[in-house]
């Protein structure tokens, strides 16, 4: 046995010591269970997911502003030898992030919210410095990814986890929470970087104070906000300001770039909040006006949408109830796909009308796990035939809880139908847009002088990073929001 412990512990040795390597900042040495060969195959897998999953925003002089500036940073990195990508994805939600290999994400919604170049150069650092210092592959190396059913921060049932969208191993990467001193670097990091290629760093830390307004009042996101995949470590405004002066004067930056108005005018016309045209929720229906359908969603429930499907949940977590486009060229293929690639087994099916179009339902369990004596989770599926194509709405929860959950799928799948209302076809997105202050005043007049109504004051005043009392002169550039 003491043998058999040796030679162990040096095999585990062995393994320790091959798996150290050096951090590329810190240059010291870190067990990693990747390599860096591995850490890129793994953003390069990440990378289409992410995009599938959220979609990109088409605005190509927005892109080629975050590219250039980014390649800009990347090249004085502590890892300039990366591939880097930086995308914006087609989510409202205020959030950025990056994935191992050089791949950073910034949301529209974090891109309407900085208020100069400076602040995104700064949050550019951050995520940048994420993967220069190696955090997620360590992060990675602490735990192993499992699959959660999610409905913006939600976490469903076990019966039920396996019907939501499915975090691979890719996806999953966007959950991780990096802890105080990783989030410290990256801050350092973020005014290292942003202050070498010009700006004014001391903007990152007034940006914390936009998030930490925003996050206080964010609910269910298909993605989860900045300050939940990245923890506020505590007194980050003073440390990054003190690191900000330290950098100015170590780079003698005498006038460091803030670039508010380049910025502001860059941001003109930018998509604020869902955007219509990929369906919304309004008074507990879900519309969808460029595929002309709606359905109902049962009060109450938690929502979120992406270009992929549709998902809504109770609150306890307890049933889903999701629509997504199925595969088969006619009604009985697809139902036959669906209960085939949901491992089901049929208990009932019927060929129906709902509403006029032609539709099957399907009532099924899923199939027993190995070794299990019954199934743990019961089915409702809709399939509608409708304008060349099949849509599937599946509802599901445990088998004791179907009775109750049932009469709520039913309701919705029922009453599928061709969107007709052309206030709901016609819905237009709200836009960010770039206005000229008139007369010296407070935020709240100029706001006031453009119609912005009261209960949209306080919002507005976040957006522009700025108190509703603090003042703005004539001619200085604020955003509203307007269609």
């Amino acid at each position: 046995m003491k043998n058999i412990f040796i030679y162990t512990s040096l095999i585990a040795s062995i393994f320790i010591i091959n798996s150290c390597a050096v951090n590329p900042v810190t240059g010291k040495k870190q067990i990693v269970l990747m390599s860096e060969e591995q850490e890129i195959a793994m953003g390069k897998d990440a990378d289409p997911q992410i995009v599938a999953q959220y979609g990109l925003y088409e605005n190509k002089a927005l892109q080629d502003f975050i590219t250039l500036k980014g390649k800009e940073m990347a090249a004085i990195s502590h890892r300039p030898n990366l591939n880097y990508e930086f995308k914006i994805l087609d989510s409202e939600i205020l959030n950025a992030f990056a994935v191992p290999g050089g791949y950073v994400y910034f949301t529209r919604g974090i891109m309407a919210h900085f208020n100069n170049e400076a602040e995104f150069a700064g949050v550019l650092g951050h995520e940048i410095g994420h993967i220069t210092a190696r955090h997620s592959v360590s992060q990675q190396t602490k735990a192993v990814l499992g699959q959660v059913g999610l409905i913006g921060s939600m976490i469903l049932v076990p019966q039920v986890a396996e019907f939501a969208e499915p975090l691979s191993q890719g996806l999953g990467l966007l959950f991780l929470k990096f802890g105080r001193d990783a989030e410290t670097q990256s801050d350092q990091l973020g005014v290292e970087y942003s202050s070498k290629i010009g700006y004014d760093a001391r903007e990152m830390a007034g940006f914390f104070n936009t998030l930490d307004r925003k996050s206080n009042g964010s609910g269910n996101a298909e993605l989860p906000d900045f300050l939940s995949t990245h923890p506020n470590p505590g007194s980050r405004n003073i440390a990054v300001m003190n690191l900000s002066v330290e950098w100015k004067n170590k780079l003698k930056l005498n006038n460091p770039s803030v670039n508010r108005d380049s910025y502001l005018r860059k941001i003109e016309g930018l998509v604020y909040g869902e955007d219509p045209r990929q369906g919304f929720l309004e008074n507990n229906v879900f519309y969808h006006p460029e595929l002309k359908f709606e359905f109902p969603v049962p009060q109450g429930w938690s929502y979120q949408n992406t270009p992929q499907r549709v998902q809504v949940a109770p609150k306890d977590g307890k049933a889903i109830m999701m629509m997504t486009l199925a595969s088969g060229n006619n009604l009985q293929a697809a139902a036959e796909k669906a209960v085939a690639d949901n491992n089901l087994r049929v208990i009932e099916s019927n060929q129906i009308k709902v509403n006029g179009l032609n539709a099957i339902s399907v009532l099924a369990d899923v199939k027993p796990k190995e070794g299990a004596q019954s199934s743990s989770a019961r089915t409702l599926s809709y399939l509608i035939q409708y304008n060349n194509a099949i849509y599937h709405l599946l509802g599901a929860s445990s088998v004791a809880d179907f009775q109750s959950y049932s009469a709520y799928f039913s309701q919705s799948m029922k009453n599928f139908k061709e969107l007709k209302d052309a206030s709901m076809l016609n819905k237009k997105a709200e836009r960010i847009r770039i206005k000229t202050v008139q007369k010296s005043g407070t935020l709240k007049q100029a706001l006031s002088a453009f119609k912005v109504p009261e209960s949209r004051m306080e919002e507005l005043s976040i957006l522009n990073g700025m108190q509703l009392s603090d003042n703005v002169q004539q001619g200085s550039l604020i955003k509203i929001i307007a269609n």
